[in-house]
């Protein structure tokens, strides 16, 4: 049978088996979604055809799950998925991406694991909003498949890896630039209201308010509940509608400001004239807004990479340095940001 991988086909390997291009695609793409005795016969025609070079098993080629927790997939999402698959490349890996909607983990921990292990995974790099359930990591540990938490909600225990921002001197960061131009009622907009990178943010925000002798009343502090532009223009809109509107917000996600730019709009109001907005990520959202946005820039690039790395060590059976890594935030200035009106 023809061996020449330049030549071979999706549709030739679907013709062969039988199945449609769609299951050949998940079963290489290690989908559970594909009754066994299908898998194994498009399993040995891939083999046969030497499908994607000379490799004696196909599920031996390395690949690391990136799942991520939620349904709904935001730019900064996009921005995670880059990085991590940058940094595959650079490792000779390839990144298998997937999130809860086309899997759920919780309803079956164990068939989940073993899947991923079938399908050849080496390792599991996630992005959820809450830490991984004791379930879960157990079935992971039983089938032996290490999993990097990336960017966590929820603050992991000590045994669990993962890989973070400074998110506290992010917040702390973005205060200090608004106080700096004169600003001093000034918003915070959150995302999810107990999440742990929104929470150190917050706090980094307080703490800088505090020290500068800046009250921040209640009635500046909101939480979104998602960290999505659609929000961002909801909250935004009623922070701005309080009886005393703040002369500038510090949102804790670039899609956060943005719609609190929409909302302003909508207010009668000019950023960054009459108002001042910071946003967090540095994502290519930052760069498009009119005006730019001033943003706390998250090492999303970075964080992919060490997340990746240190997940191949695990699986490697080496030793890591540490269990959880924090990367330095930095304050980007860009043209959303000035000093207030007299």
């Amino acid at each position: 049978m023809a061996s020449d991988p330049q030549r071979v086909t999706l549709a030739k390997v679907a013709e062969s088996a039988g199945v449609s291009v769609a299951t050949v695609s998940k079963v290489i793409n290690g989908r559970p979604d594909v009754a066994q005795q299908t898998r194994d016969k498009v399993l040995e025609l891939l083999r046969r055809y030497n499908y994607g070079g000379n490799r004696d098993d196909l599920r031996a080629y390395p690949t690391v799950e990136l799942f991520f927790g939620f349904e709904q997939l935001s730019i900064y999402h996009t921005e995670i998925i880059q990085s991590v698959a940058d940094a595959g490349a650079r490792e000779g890996v390839a990144v298998v991406v997937s999130r809860r909607g086309d899997h759920d983990p919780a309803a079956d921990p164990a068939a989940w694991a073993r899947g991923l292990v079938a399908a050849g995974r080496r390792a599991v790099v996630t992005v959820t909003a809450n830490t991984l359930s004791r379930p879960i990591l157990e079935a992971l540990d039983r089938v032996k498949l290490p999993v990097v938490l990336l960017d966590p909600e929820a603050l992991p225990d000590g045994s669990i890896v993962s890989v973070g921002a400074t998110n506290f001197a992010g917040g702390h960061a973005a205060a200090t630039h608004l106080l700096s131009l004169g600003h001093r009622r000034i918003a915070y907009l959150g995302g999810t209201e107990h999440a742990w990178s929104n929470q150190a943010r917050l706090h980094g925000f307080r703490s800088a308010m505090e020290a500068a002798g800046a009250s921040v009343p209640g009635e500046l502090i909101r939480h979104a509940g998602t960290f999505h532009a659609a929000e961002g223009i909801e909250h935004g809109g009623r922070l701005l509608d309080v009886s005393a509107t703040p002369t500038a917000v510090f949102a804790s996600s670039d899609e956060l400001a943005a719609g609190v730019i929409e909302a302003a709009r909508r207010c009668g109001l000019r950023v960054p004239e009459d108002l001042s907005v910071v946003g967090f990520d540095n994502t290519p959202l930052a760069r498009m807004t009119s005006p730019p946005l001033t943003t706390i820039h998250g090492p999303v690039r970075e964080m992919g990479a060490v997340a990746l790395r240190t997940a191949l060590q695990l699986a490697a059976g080496e030793k890591i340095d540490s269990h959880h890594v924090e990367l330095a935030t930095q304050l980007v200035v860009r043209e959303s940001t000035r000093p207030p009106r007299d």
